[in-house]
């Protein structure tokens, strides 16, 4: 539901600030339709029905992966595709991974959204139509934003759908950015007021093999990147989240582990090692590779973990968005 829409069409109809509270209310709960709102005028119902979609996105497809996770294909009125997940722990929690962008412009080797051609930021109200879609079948806790696209390059529509996750049930200490590194996006994000946590998409400890790997790194040096972080971390007091995609004889013998503890502070940073999901360019480190990687880390004092891998059989897993990978799904 597009929230600056909605807002001017109530204005325009004469209607109280109010009934803008009151239909968003019913959305963020988990209305499908403007007629579940009982106390909404009937008649105004069917004016907003009329001039408000109820959706900003159209659901193409579905997959439900084997452990529960659920990829959702939609486009927009423009007909751009967008790929959003929703991911069910064992534990209870129900994450959402959203997209803030059709494609990515960025070219990251390792991801399937950076073949993609890049058409266009979304809005945010195509941001938010993306936990909504999940919030009518589902209670959710967590969102990241990791889907497809660049977040920081699209900053001022991702925070304007952060204001409203509380509503769906996600605080803004739940809610987690991930970037490559845009370091004005992550300038911006340093001094917004929610508390909202910070991910870093590494992947390399050097700029030779972080370009070759991300070329971003040409535009923001590791170095850059990193002050940035901990210029973070000074203000909001909270850890920085370090993505490591785990490629097999690129990024994860002993050598590049000590050299990615070389660079990080214990304080500032915890690191996330990634299985590699297939997406056709490299082969992924074998797990006792990945466990020998972070038993190094642990020893120079950086905590590590290793990502539960989810959704890989749909297509759904970090790194595999690409919109084209949903058509054949079911």
């Amino acid at each position: 539901m597009d929230p600056v829409l909605l807002e001017s069409t109530l204005a325009g109809l004469g209607q109280p600030a109010f009934r803008a509270r009151q239909v968003w209310e019913w959305a963020a709960r988990g209305a499908r339709t403007y007629e579940e709102m009982s106390n909404v005028p009937a008649a105004l119902r069917g004016e907003l029905a009329a001039a408000v979609p109820f959706s900003s996105l159209e659901l193409v497809r579905e997959a439900h992966a084997s452990d529960g996770t659920v990829k959702a294909l939609f486009t927009t009125h423009d007909g751009r595709a967008v790929e959003a997940v929703l991911m069910r722990y064992r534990d209870g929690r129900n994450s959402l991974c959203l997209s803030s962008q059709s494609g990515c412009p960025l070219t990251c080797t390792f991801c399937a959204t950076g073949a993609m051609k890049f058409t266009r930021n979304l809005t945010a109200g195509e941001i938010l139509d993306q936990a909504l879609h999940f919030r009518r079948d589902h209670e959710v806790d967590h969102v990241v934003f990791m889907g497809m696209g660049e977040p920081m390059m699209n900053l001022p529509n991702v925070l304007d759908t952060c204001r409203r996750l509380p509503s769906i049930g996600v605080t803004h200490r739940r809610t987690a950015i991930s970037t490559v590194g845009w370091i004005p996006g992550i300038e911006t994000l340093t001094h917004a007021t929610m508390p909202i946590r910070l991910a870093l998409s590494l992947h390399a400890a050097d700029d030779r093999l972080r370009s070759q790997i991300m070329p971003v790194n040409d535009r923001y040096p590791l170095s850059e990147v990193l002050a940035a972080c901990e210029r973070f971390y000074a203000i909001k007091r909270r850890q920085v989240f370090v993505e490591y995609v785990m490629l097999g004889d690129v990024n994860d013998g002993a050598a590049h582990a000590r050299q990615l503890a070389g660079v990080l502070d214990p304080k500032v940073y915890k690191v996330n090692l990634i299985p590699y999901n297939p997406t056709g360019m490299y082969d992924g480190s074998p797990r006792a590779t990945i466990e020998r990687f972070r038993a190094v880390l642990e020893e120079h004092g950086i905590r590590a973990t290793v990502r539960l891998t989810m959704g890989r059989d749909i297509d759904a897993a970090c790194g595999q968005l690409a919109a084209r990978a949903a058509v054949g799904a079911s």
